[in-house]
């Protein structure tokens, strides 16, 4: 049985976990940039789930980042953080798990999905314990 997934402090453990990884991964040699962006991609979704999860929206199970910021009530995403960028982070979802399917990512690309999710993590971390949510 699936545990309940409701909780949104759970939501953001497991996207500081992803960037960890990432933090972690860009030390060695052996992992693949196009494995780090999906990790960016990963702590974005779950950053967005977490933000849905408190404002009481519920979600389809999908790794579309668009798809989940349009259904975000209200809520105004920085102007620091790209929505061309943000948005471009979806591509690493299911492209970046398997060989061939995706171009070789670059170390500007990673900087990039990088710097947008870990942006994005802290907006919903501050939206959450500024509307009362559990950011921990």
């Amino acid at each position: 049985m699936p545990r309940d997934s409701g909780d949104a402090g759970r939501w953001l453990a497991s996207a500081r976990s992803d960037l960890a990884l990432v933090t972690a991964g860009r030390r060695s040699a052996d992992v693949l940039q196009e494995t780090l962006c999906y990790h960016c991609q990963q702590a974005v979704e779950k950053s967005l789930k977490a933000l849905l999860i408190a404002h009481g929206v519920s979600f389809p199970r999908t790794h579309n980042v668009g798809t989940l910021l349009d259904l975000l009530p209200g809520v105004v995403v920085p102007a620091a953080i790209s929505q061309e960028q943000l948005r471009g982070l979806t591509a690493y979802a299911v492209l970046a798990r398997y060989p061939g399917d995706l171009e070789d990512v670059s170390a500007s690309e990673l900087d990039i999905a990088f710097d947008v999710a870990t942006r994005v993590l802290a907006w919903t971390e501050a939206e959450l314990v500024a509307g009362g949510g559990s950011a921990e």
